[in-house]
């Protein structure tokens, strides 16, 4: 049984009920069901089969919907891709992972020949949208009109669901590969903490390539509650979504509320249907939320901690955990208790747990963490040693049980909700002709949480520039992965060992800082 269980569920209980509002198009659970029996038909007529990979390349929409039921309904692994990538990330993700078929959207058609020619594995191209379809092509509505609905494959539990693709380590995305079982588990862990609120009406805001987003989608899956698409965060459609469409629920990243609050339109929207606001990938500053606690009287508000390869929550704070006694004592700046079936430990290097108030690596294990990388056995049995998942986080935790990130273990830096490991960026910038040596650090920003930051050392005879290394990484790199600033100097700290000493770069922005991440 798979998680198209729920779809069924929703048929039989409520098949009038909404499923999805995308703009001026409202689709039933009857709808979406019809629609995902019959794309999973297409696809097949395709020759797709059983365990192989169909990705999308889409805003989040309707047909995002019906693509993940479908897919799933075809007994096929979905590879949402991340619009945001450049064409050369786009194409090795694609190769990566075998997908022969790619379905793409209006917005990102033009950048389809790009893709193909790095991505010649992908056989067929399907369009969504208005746009005259081009050559070689199939028209997504003709297609599918002309499918047969087919059965649900109704895949077992523990068999691949997804494959989403996470910044790397070694300068390469790596699939983090979740089960049916994975995303059910953690949804269900969630609502655990924090039940379906009744007639649920959630505005999907961030994209739906990311597990969090991907994740809230299959909530609303699960309870029959209704999703309603935002292609994009802008401010005032949000707002206007919110009003229009009576919305209770909603997911932000805590840049997104304070990019709302400071909209100078703000007031001029009726928000009193909003009862709950999750945010994640970042903390939330006391005078943020000081804010929105007034903005929205009534609304609860609740952070979760987690990742892609946790499908993605670990852990979460509640209500009672952004009250005035919370703020006080500075516990609205955690990660939040540990999720329902999730296990979480603060261990040292070895693996042994350590007492409370000591800092080391959350690990955690339940039947929310991945199958494991695509293709990367090492990279897997190193992030799950022991059966647990090594997150690369340093924390701390109080005797409560509550989670206090302090540093990243890693080289990551989370810039606006998004991930970004320095050796991606630090791999396109070596390759510039002027640059002899760099490296690629997280800096402090006031509105996206970090920002990326180069320190680039130069060629003898070169003269390196901000913008034209800029510019450089943009032809070869999603725009959040691009440098925002920055420096050239003489040489860089080095090791005894020749490892560039990256905690002597970090010092002057953090220093001074309780927490040497955001």
């Amino acid at each position: 049984m798979s998680l198209t269980q729920s779809i069924h569920r929703a048929v039989q209980q409520g098949p009038d009920r909404l499923a999805t509002v995308c703009g001026t198009r409202r689709q039933t659970y009857r709808e979406l069901a019809a629609r995902a029996a019959r794309l999973a038909g297409a696809l097949r007529a395709l020759g797709v089969a059983e365990g192989d990979r169909v990705a999308l390349m889409a805003v989040n929409s309707a047909e995002y919907a019906e693509f993940i039921v479908g897919t799933w309904w075809a007994g096929a692994v979905a590879n949402p891709v991340n619009n945001r990538w450049s064409a050369p990330e786009v194409a090795y993700s694609l190769r990566d992972c075998e997908t022969e078929v790619l379905i793409v959207d209006d917005e990102h058609l033009d950048r389809v020949p790009a893709i193909l020619a790095e991505a010649p594995g992908v056989r067929t191209v399907v369009h969504i949208g208005t746009r005259a379809t081009p050559e070689g092509m199939l028209a997504y509505e003709p297609w599918l009109a002309a499918a047969e609905p087919v059965a649900d494959a109704a895949r077992p539990w523990d068999s691949l669901a997804v494959i989403l693709y996470t910044g790397g380590t070694t300068g390469f995305p790596k699939g983090v590969m979740l089960s049916h079982l994975n995303l059910w588990s953690s949804a269900v862990g969630r609502m655990a903490e924090f039940p379906a609120l009744r007639d649920s009406v959630t505005l999907l805001v961030p994209p739906l390539f990311h597990t969090a987003a991907l994740g809230k989608m299959i909530t609303q899956f699960i309870t029959g509650g209704a999703s309603v698409m935002a292609p994009t965060f802008r401010t005032g459609a949000v707002m206007q979504a919110i009003q229009d469409e009576k919305v209770n629920d909603i997911m932000l990243v805590p840049s997104m509320i304070q990019m709302l609050l400071d909209d100078p339109t703000f007031n001029d929207y009726d928000m009193r249907s909003l009862r709950r606001i999750t945010y994640g990938a970042s903390p939330i500053s006391a005078s943020v939320l000081e804010r929105a606690m007034i903005c929205w009287p009534g609304t609860e508000f609740f952070q979760a901690y987690g990742m892609t390869e946790t499908a993605p929550v670990i852990s979460i704070s509640g209500p009672e955990d952004h009250g005035p006694e919370a703020r006080e004592s500075g516990r609205y700046r955690s990660a939040g208790r540990s999720c329902f079936g999730v296990e979480v430990r603060i261990v040292d290097d070895a693996g042994n747990e350590l007492p409370r108030g000591t800092v080391g690596e959350i690990i955690a294990r339940g039947p929310n963490v991945m199958m494991g990388y695509w293709k990367l056995p090492e990279a897997t049995a190193e992030a799950l040693r022991g059966g647990w998942m090594h997150t690369g986080d340093g924390a701390y935790m109080d005797e409560a049980g509550y989670i206090y990130i302090v540093d990243r273990l890693k080289d990551m830096i989370v810039s606006g909700g998004e991930n970004v490991y320095s050796a991606e960026v630090e791999n396109v910038l070596a390759r510039h002709p002027g640059v002899q040596a760099c490296a690629v650090i997280g800096v402090p920003h006031e509105k996206w949480g970090e920002a990326v930051h180069a320190i680039v050392v130069p060629r003898a005879g070169h003269a390196l520039e901000a913008a034209q290394l800029q510019a450089f990484c943009r032809e070869r790199l999603a725009g959040y992965k691009c440098p925002k600033t920055v420096d050239v100097a003489e040489a860089l700290p080095m090791s005894p060992a020749g490892k560039v000493l990256k905690q002597v770069l970090r010092k002057p922005f953090w220093d001074g800082r309780d927490r040497k991440v955001s």
